[in-house]
């Protein structure tokens, strides 16, 4: 089957990176092939589908609606050919997956182990990142989809609900907090807090949290790196709030102790982002159904 025709690639490309430059590197194209491509399309049609400024370019209202009708060409042909590839074969082929460090810890090993004996033939390749990288590769097409916290995903990514999991409060376990019990941090005194930076999206409702409860902090280290957060609580009397689903298999006795921040409670939706243009082929859907099953499995000793 042939490819998509290429206007409507490079048209979608522009209007995505909004720059004729950034979509010609996107597309393997050069940048005065995408503006002949560009300025064709308004030639056919008599209509202006991009304002041109200075080192900028953003849709007119007539390329807002042409950009909403090129995705559904994109994704009907997408569809097709998955259609065609899918008569007498099982599952097979590569799948790239973005997915959060709260994700990786606790959910990927099981949900691995789970799609790899069903099957076999399907390499499954994980990024590893936060959400403003994920967003980011699957906005380019270089990911499935992937899994990031609620927020503004701009063009060139469809989202719906992947799952909502509480926000808990992690200690190390010398600092003597009762695991599994409800956490209101208001009455912990003055504490020190490891958060994530401030482009990290948890970061706004975290401070909005804080600063409601009137939660006394006598300093904070942002670090941007999850495991090596959990690792500073686990050695000193630092504390740190991270997504439920990340520590549920904590266990009384271990490195941690962990808690649901309480009266009042916080959580955190999660949301599954893929590429506009194109829906999940077999496999990708396939283990994306394992994982979402995995995830709610072990979210669920949250309550």
């Amino acid at each position: 089957m042939p490819d998509a025709p290429p206007e409507i690639r490079l048209f979608v490309a522009a209007f995505e990176e909004r720059s004729f430059t950034a979509a010609a590197r996107r597309e393997n194209a050069t940048q005065s092939g995408v503006s002949q491509h560009i300025r064709k399309l308004e030639d056919r049609f008599g209509v202006r589908l991009f304002a041109r400024t200075a080192g900028a370019i953003s849709p007119t209202p007539a390329g807002e609606v042409f950009y909403r009708h090129c995705l559904d060409i994109l994704r009907a042909h997408e569809a097709a050919i998955l259609s065609l590839r899918g008569f007498g074969r099982s599952l097979e082929g590569e799948i790239v997956v973005g997915l959060m460090p709260s994700m990786t810890r606790c959910v990927l090993a099981p949900s691995l182990a789970r799609f790899m004996a069903l099957h076999p033939n399907v390499s499954v390749r994980i990024e590893e990142a936060y959400s403003f990288v994920l967003t980011e590769r699957v906005r380019a097409g270089d990911l499935a989809f992937a899994v990031v916290p609620s927020g503004q995903t701009g063009p060139g990514v469809r989202s719906r609900f992947f799952c909502r999991t509480p926000e808990v409060l992690v200690a190390g376990a010398a600092r003597g907090m009762e695991h599994g019990k409800p956490v209101k941090l208001a009455t912990l005194g003055p504490i020190r807090l490891v958060l994530p930076g401030v482009q990290n999206a948890r970061r706004v409702s975290l401070d909005a949290y804080l600063n409601a409860n009137s939660v006394e902090v006598a300093q904070v280290l942002e670090l941007d790196a999850m495991l090596g957060a959990l690792d500073l609580v686990g050695q000193t009397d630092w504390l740190t709030i991270v997504p439920g689903v990340m520590m549920a298999d904590s266990a009384p006795g271990g490195r941690w102790s962990v808690g649901q921040l309480a009266d009042p409670p916080l959580s955190v939706d999660l949301m599954l982002i893929e590429p506009a243009k194109r829906p999940l082929d077999a496999a990708s859907a396939a283990f994306l159904a394992v994982l979402e099953e995995e995830t709610a499995r072990m979210d669920a000793v949250w309550g």
